[in-house]
């Protein structure tokens, strides 16, 4: 009896947990399938540069598949619904004996993934399900009242305390399979339906799994000690850029974190501080999908806080358009959205600044920023995104309170003193002293073609305070 894997969020042959259990021994042959969705891709709000990544890593996948002598194939199915019928049909036809896949943990994969395992079940098909994109499995860190954490720092403390400092080892890939052992009917088939989708190379992402290796290890070996130190200077190449390759799974956060275990004495924390933090990082990650299996509400674009439901944003498409295309007259604000234009990905601190502004600067919605950043990162991932996202709005778990408002002006000033991050977006800016580009005098803008801020920063805050101020009130009469 034949054995089925299916790929999904997770590209990548090492450190597979669904692939390694469906390889664990040689009493079954293997074969694979993945599905190219692009219809519900975009439904679900991926760019086009996404999804041309996402193809480009199918197709790398096919080929460590390849050599391993797997076959994979690679299925046509615009939305879940077709997926599902897709795969009904395969396992009938072909008499497989089971499929193997990693969990996914927003709403719509978790209905579609139930309702196959209840299709296998009735049928005597067995469906294992791992997790894969969580190192503690969402339900398993609680608080004494057996309740999911709200706030970020004690989830922290507990999930440490549940590893006990250890750090489970990755999985190698597995063993190649024997040729022959694959069914000729079953090549026959994927001969003639598989087919590789057209994609175009991406000059400053590569979609394969040695890549994100690659990527790590640069990482761990130069960066991470001055990770603390670094990680929110956006003009020094000082993050891990790892979130693309755990995003398109061509790494797993096991094989992250057990590398920082390992360069760090060990240790989960109480080692070198730029380890400790970046494991934080990791943490964070978890978190925010913890959240959104304990708040299903969250996959439907609902505030985590549901009070702030009521926060009276602005529709004004004019102030968003200028927020999308970078031209707020605040530069730190727009070179981080040019910088997101241009490569698919933002600095994280940059990320934090740009968001408040939106929704405090601008009180436009934090949904529409949300849904614009899913379009344009490569590194899209909802529940980080969701997540970020309300954390800057002030509308989500851990979320900094209302007043809480960045000064764009003094964050370009201490993350960019020289504004040597922001000539890099804003080349206009270039001749001007360094101390002047994080907000020239308006004369200096009339001379460099750089436009006049939007609003203004005291004026701005205060109707963000009323705002969220008058919503509080309105909940608490």
């Amino acid at each position: 009896m034949t054995r089925l894997v299916w790929f999904r969020n997770d590209l990548r042959v090492h450190d597979n947990p669904a692939l390694a259990f469906a390889r664990r021994d040689n009493e079954a042959p293997v074969v694979a399938v993945v599905f190219v969705p692009e219809q519900q891709w975009r439904q679900h709000g991926l760019g086009e540069r996404r999804i041309n990544l996402n193809k480009a890593a199918i197709c790398a996948l096919q080929d460590s598949l390849s050599a391993l002598n797997i076959p994979l194939l690679i299925a046509p199915g615009e939305s879940f619904r077709d997926n599902l019928g897709y795969l009904q049909e395969l396992l009938t036809q072909f008499e497989f004996s089971e499929i193997n896949f990693n969990i996914e943990y927003e709403l719509n994969e978790r209905q579609r993934d139930r309702q196959l395992v209840i299709w296998c079940r009735d049928r005597h098909i067995t469906a294992n399900r791992f997790h894969d994109q969580c190192l503690l499995p969402p339900g398993e860190v609680l608080t004494g009242d057996a309740q999911m954490y709200k706030v970020f720092t004690p989830f922290r403390k507990a999930w440490l305390s549940q590893m006990s400092n250890l750090c489970p080892p990755p999985c190698a890939a597995p063993a190649v399979q024997k040729k022959a052992v694959v069914p000729q009917a079953i090549l026959d088939f994927w001969q003639q339906h598989s087919q590789p989708p057209a994609h175009t190379e991406d000059d400053l992402w590569a979609a394969d799994e040695d890549s994100g290796h690659e990527q790590l290890a640069e990482f761990l070996d130069r960066d991470v000690l001055y990770y603390q130190e670094q990680r929110d200077l956006p003009d020094l190449d000082a993050t891990s850029r790892l979130s693309f390759y755990l995003a398109l799974g061509l790494l797993s956060p096991r094989q992250c974190l057990y590398s920082a275990w390992q360069k760090n004495q060990c240790m989960l924390s109480g080692g070198e501080t730029g380890i400790d933090t970046w494991i934080s990082e990791l943490i964070w990650r978890e978190f925010y999908r913890h959240l959104i299996v304990a708040w299903p509400e969250l996959c439907k674009h609902r505030a985590f806080r549901p009070e702030t439901e009521d926060v009276p944003w602005r529709d004004s498409d004019s102030d968003f358009a200028r927020w999308c295309a970078g031209e707020t007259g605040y530069p730190i604000v727009d070179a981080a959205m040019k910088q997101l234009l241009d490569q698919g990905w933002m600095h994280n601190r940059l990320r934090m600044i740009s968001a408040m502004f939106l929704t405090k600067h601008l009180l436009i919605d934090w949904r529409r920023g949300e849904a614009f950043f899913n379009q344009h990162l490569v590194d899209a991932d909802f529940a980080a995104n969701n997540g970020g996202w309300q954390w800057s709005a002030s509308t989500g778990a851990d979320g900094a309170p209302y007043f809480r408002i960045f000064n764009p002006t003094t964050q370009s000033e201490k993350f960019d003193p020289q504004g040597n991050f922001l000539v890099r977006y804003l080349p206009s800016l270039m001749k001007l002293p360094a101390k002047s580009r994080h907000n020239p005098a308006p004369e200096q803008r009339n001379g460099c073609g750089y436009p006049q801020p939007m609003v203004e920063h005291k004026a701005a805050r205060e109707r963000a305070l009323d705002a969220f101020r008058q919503t509080s009130e309105r909940k608490a009469g």
